[in-house]
């Protein structure tokens, strides 16, 4: 019997999702003329996601060597990772209003001060320069079209 029947539902939950990643992924072309194709990197993060899984599915029957796994968990220790997942969601549905930059510094900036409990200017500069260095390697160096909020970056 599962140990962890939290890591066993995730597990199973991300299992399904990767391979479904790849079924749609497999429709698009894996190459093109010029190099990767539209279907190269979802093929690969659905791999990727199935590999996650089945690492998750195994630790679910591993048992636990501090017996800890068999106690239920308390509130507060599943309300930080409900409040990423939620952020998350959040940044999500922002994306196509407020651009990538935008919401990338204020999700990167939620997590580190709400979640790790840093300093709000060390997670607004981790939050600035991720922004920056995502726009260079995507939209410079990969000339890959990320959203943009209404007044264009």
């Amino acid at each position: 019997m599962a140990k962890n029947k939290g890591n066993l539902i995730a597990g199973a939950v991300l299992a399904v999702f990767g391979l479904y990643v790849i079924w749609v992924a497999t429709k698009l072309p894996y190459v093109s003329d010029v190099g990767p194709g539209p279907g190269f990197f979802p093929i690969w993060l659905g791999i990727g996601m199935v590999l996650f899984a089945s690492g998750l599915l195994f630790s679910s029957f591993r048992t636990s060597v501090s017996g800890a796994d068999g106690e239920p968990k308390s509130w507060p220790l599943l309300l930080r990772p409900f409040a990423g997942w939620v952020a998350v969601m959040v940044a999500i549905a922002l994306l196509g209003k407020i651009g990538f930059a935008a919401t990338f510094i204020i999700l990167t900036t939620f997590l580190i001060v709400a979640l790790e409990r840093r300093p709000i200017l060390l997670a607004v500069a981790v939050g600035v320069g991720l922004a920056v260095t995502f726009h260079l390697i995507f939209a410079v160096a990969l000339d890959v079209s990320i959203p943009k909020a209404v007044w264009g970056f």
